[in-house]
C-alpha cells in the first residue's frame, strides 16, 4: 500500500476497524473508504456491488461481522450463520469483480476444531468436529476463508485471511448479554464496584485457558501483513499450492491463562475489592485455545502489549464512554 490507495475498511467503527483506522493512519494513510451500516447494508448484494463499482477501493480489511460470546451465539444462531455468510460472499465478490488489489478477511478463533492440538497451527482447520456454541459462526467463517482460496486459485486473486485470537480493547462492546468475555467482566465488576456488591459471579468453573490479544496490536499485524512485498504475500495466498495449507494466517500472542486467572485481573485493573464466585451450571465453552502463531513470529512480527497494560487502556475507555 502507499498513502494514496484507497482503502476501504468494512466495519470500521467496531473493536477491529477502529483499532486498523488508527494504526493505518499512523502509518500516514488517509485515503479511507467507510460506510456506516445505514448507509450501507453489506448483506445486500445490490447494495455492495453498488459501492465497489462506484468507489473501486485498491485494499480492503473486511472486519465486518456479526459477532457476540456464548449467549448470544446460543440465542441467535441463525443470525450469526446468515448475516456473516451475506457479508463475507457479498464483499469478497465485489472485490473480485471490482480488480481489488489485496484483500484481507479477519475471522476467528473459534474456526479451529473444539478439541484441536494445543497450540493450534494453522494447518489444524476443519481436522474434527466444532464447538457446538459458535458452530454457525465458525462454519461462516471457513465459508469465508474457503471462498479466499477458491478465489485465489481460479481467479489469482490476492486474499488472505487472519486469525487473531480473543480481542479487546477500545471501541468494544460492552453489552450486558451479548458481549465477550473481557468486556462483560470489564462491565460487571465496575457497576458492582459502584453498588458495592459483595460478589461477581462468572459464568463455568473458570478452569478453560483462553489467549487475549489486545486490539491495537492486532491491527498492527493485520497492517504489517497487508504491506508485505509480493515476494511474501503471494506464497501464502495458496494460489497454485497442493499441500491443503489454505490462505490463513494466525495472529496471537501464543501464551494463554484460565478464566479465572483472568477474572482476578479484570478485578485488579477495575478495582473491585469483594468476593469473586463461578456459576458451574453455565456453559465453559472450548476447554483451551491456544493459536499457534509461529509463521507470523517467524515472518518479522509480535505482540508487543502486556495484558494489564491493554486491561488498564480497556478500562479507562470503558469509563470514557460508559455513558454512551
Amino acid at each position: 500500500m502507499n498513502p494514496e490507495s484507497k482503502i476501504y475498511i468494512a466495519g470500521h467503527r467496531g473493536l477491529v476497524g477502529t483499532a486498523l483506522m488508527r494504526n493505518l493512519r499512523e502509518k500516514g494513510f488517509e485515503n479511507f473508504l467507510t460506510r456506516t451500516h445505514a448507509e450501507l447494508d453489506l448483506t445486500s448484494q445490490a447494495a455492495v456491488d453498488a459501492f465497489f463499482e462506484r468507489e473501486k477501493p485498491d485494499y480492503v480489511f473486511l472486519a465486518a461481522a456479526k459477532v457476540g460470546g456464548i449467549h448470544a451465539n446460543n440465542t441467535y444462531p441463525a443470525e450469526f450463520i446468515r448475516d456473516n455468510l451475506a457479508i463475507q460472499t457479498n464483499v469478497i465478490h465485489a472485490a473480485y469483480k471490482n480488480s481489488v488489489r489485496r484483500l484481507l478477511f479477519l475471522g476467528s478463533s473459534c474456526i479451529y476444531p473444539k478439541l484441536a492440538p494445543q497450540p493450534m497451527k494453522e494447518e489444524h482447520l476443519l481436522t474434527s468436529e466444532l464447538e457446538p456454541t459458535n458452530r454457525p459462526y465458525a462454519l461462516a467463517k471457513i465459508a469465508g476463508i474457503e471462498m479466499c482460496w477458491a478465489y485465489n486459485r481460479q481467479y489469482k486473486t490476492q486474499y488472505l485471511a487472519v486469525m487473531p485470537t480473543n480481542l479487546y480493547g477500545p471501541g468494544d462492546n460492552y453489552h450486558p448479554e451479548n458481549s465477550h468475555v473481557i468486556p462483560a467482566l470489564i462491565r460487571r465488576f465496575h457497576e458492582a464496584k459502584l453498588a458495592n456488591a459483595p460478589s461477581v459471579t462468572v459464568w463455568g468453573t473458570g478452569t478453560p485457558r483462553r489467549e487475549f490479544l489486545y486490539s491495537e496490536d492486532m491491527a498492527d499485524a493485520c497492517v504489517y501483513l497487508m504491506n508485505l512485498p509480493d515476494e511474501q504475500f503471494v506464497p501464502l495466498l495458496g494460489q497454485d499450492r497442493n499441500d491443503g495449507l489454505a490462505p490463513l494466517m494466525n495472529i496471537g500472542v501464543g501464551h494463554d491463562l484460565t478464566i479465572r486467572e483472568l477474572a482476578e485481573t479484570v478485578k485488579d485493573v477495575v478495582g473491585y475489592k469483594g468476593a469473586l464466585e463461578f456459576d458451574a451450571s453455565k456453559p465453559d465453552g472450548t476447554p483451551r485455545k491456544l493459536m499457534d502463531v509461529g509463521r507470523l513470529n517467524a515472518m518479522g512480527w509480535s505482540a508487543r502489549t502486556a495484558m494489564h497494560n491493554g486491561l488498564d487502556a480497556a478500562y479507562r475507555d470503558f469509563q470514557a464512554n460508559s455513558d454512551s
